[in-house]
């Protein structure tokens, strides 16, 4: 059994109370866990065969849900929801005092759950980003996890899908045996996809941001001591000045804004101001 899966089974099932459970930040229900407790709890739903959504939840995708009553709605009904940029663990811990001493970023969460899929036999689809990159990450996380079954990969067709393809995207995904699957369509759209697939999916459908991207070795990872401070969006921003700067500018001066006025107590968001999608909407 490897690493990933003595810590998970050596700690004893009581430990599921280490896991605070959801908190309220902007209005979005963010699971304040570690490492450990995301991916025991996701691995338990691919043994069981159950439906379970995941995003790892960074700054833009935490405005998207502030912003977006919908996209909200979505999020908050995710099973987790994980505090994958440091500024979004700092909230967690200013606004309700959990004490989490790291983030769950997505592209390390994917490296946990690979090793745990390795470990304990079960099989990984990959969906999202183009087919240079799908090809490229399938071929890296084999050389990683050498016990890794990958019974399928497939690139983004970037564009709603008709609803024949998404029939047939669905039963590709279900008929390759697959036992988790790992998106990555960039936010907000990969989670719209997550919270669209998972009940048809009957397993793990977990979103994990630029993870397709880093793993593939297509974009370079910014060092630990960036990621650490909380500057992985200024390491973003320098790779894609034109496409990211008015993001960035925009997002964190409204994060802020919006954490004074939580903390403050001035505004009080509720997470059940939200509206219930109409239809589907499945991004690919």
């Amino acid at each position: 059994m490897g690493e990933v899966c003595m810590v998970i089974a050596t700690r004893h099932m009581s430990e599921m109370l280490d896991h605070l459970g959801k908190r309220n930040v902007f209005g979005i229900l963010i699971d304040a866990l570690d490492y450990v407790q995301a991916t025991r709890l996701t691995v338990m739903a691919a043994q069981e065969r159950r439906p379970f959504g995941v995003t790892a939840l960074a700054v833009h995708g935490l405005m998207a849900g502030k912003s977006d009553r919908v996209q909200r709605y979505r999020l908050n009904h995710l099973d987790l929801v994980v505090p994958d940029g440091q500024p979004v663990r700092w909230a967690l811990n200013l606004c309700h005092r959990v004490g989490l001493r790291d983030r769950v970023y997505g592209p390390t969460l994917m490296l946990w759950l690979c090793r745990a899929a390795a470990d304990l036999d079960l099989p990984i689809y990959l969906y999202g980003s183009t087919s240079a990159i799908v090809v490229e990450l399938a071929r890296n996380l084999q050389r990683k996890f050498p016990e890794l079954r990958i019974a399928g990969a497939e690139p983004s067709q970037f564009r709603a899908l008709t609803f024949q393809e998404r029939g047939a995207l669905i039963q590709r995904i279900r008929a390759s045996g697959a036992r988790l699957t790992f998106v990555g369509l960039g936010c907000p759209r990969q989670e719209v996809f997550v919270y669209e697939s998972r009940h048809a999916l009957e397993m793990p459908v977990i979103s994990v941001g630029a993870a397709f991207d880093y793993h593939s070795g297509f974009m370079r990872e910014p060092p630990r001591w960036v990621q650490r401070s909380g500057l992985q969006w200024a390491h973003r921003l320098i790779q894609e000045p034109r496409r990211l700067w008015k993001r960035y500018l925009l997002l964190n001066t409204g994060f802020l804004i919006l954490l004074g006025c939580q903390l403050s107590g001035l505004w009080h968001p509720d997470p059940s101001d939200a509206d219930a999608p109409v239809g589907d909407l499945l991004l690919g």
